[in-house]
């Protein structure tokens, strides 16, 4: 039987070509190599509110057959204890959610294979304001490719995948959301 996830983006079109792979990776690394991953698009999110509104509302009734769910919000606006609660009313409810705020925001897993061309330190790139903004196009512009579909935001997650001791040191909640799917696989 297949293993399913549902992958919940604030933003499935830039950040399904970072998240996608990723969540793929992180599977495959906790002992899920065949897991079916779906970015959800329908609805189409735009935001943290409108995702958590679609989380405790709209998705359960949609995508319960889902095995696993997994929400990638920026960190700027999903605090530890939002993330908690959000998760324990959903396991309320029968549905596994785990939640993985990208602290500063999502593209920052596309920067890790890239840290030598910052500006910045890393740790000021890990909590700059406005990475998408102002940091990640410099590197888009640089390592990504405009002519394919993202801008390459796909090569340079694939790049950093490459390296996931250096992803999980240089993200920690990547880290953190591998081991708590790994201790998830087993009561399933």
């Amino acid at each position: 039987m297949s293993f399913r996830v549902l992958l919940i983006p604030e933003d499935p079109i830039w950040n399904g070509y970072i998240l996608t792979p990723l969540a793929r990776v992180l599977l495959k690394d906790a002992g899920k190599p065949n897991a079916k991953t779906a970015l959800l698009t329908n609805p189409r999110l735009g935001g943290y509110d409108r995702a958590v509104r679609a989380i405790r509302n709209e998705l359960p009734d949609r995508y319960r057959h889902f095995d696993l769910w997994l929400f990638f919000p920026d960190a700027d606006r999903a605090s530890p204890d939002a993330m908690a609660s959000l998760e324990a009313d959903l396991n309320t409810r029968g549905i596994p959610l785990l939640c993985c705020a990208a602290q500063p925001e999502v593209e920052i897993y596309a920067c890790v294979a890239f840290r030598d061309d910052l500006s910045e330190t890393w740790e000021e790139v890990r909590h700059h304001p406005r990475l998408k903004e102002d940091v990640f196009p410099r590197l888009l512009a640089k390592h990504g490719d405009r002519r394919r579909p993202g801008g390459g935001r796909d090569l340079m997650i694939e790049k950093s995948l490459q390296n996931l001791p250096q992803l999980f040191q240089s993200c920690p909640e990547t880290k953190r959301l591998r081991e708590r799917i790994a201790a998830f696989l087993p009561a399933r």
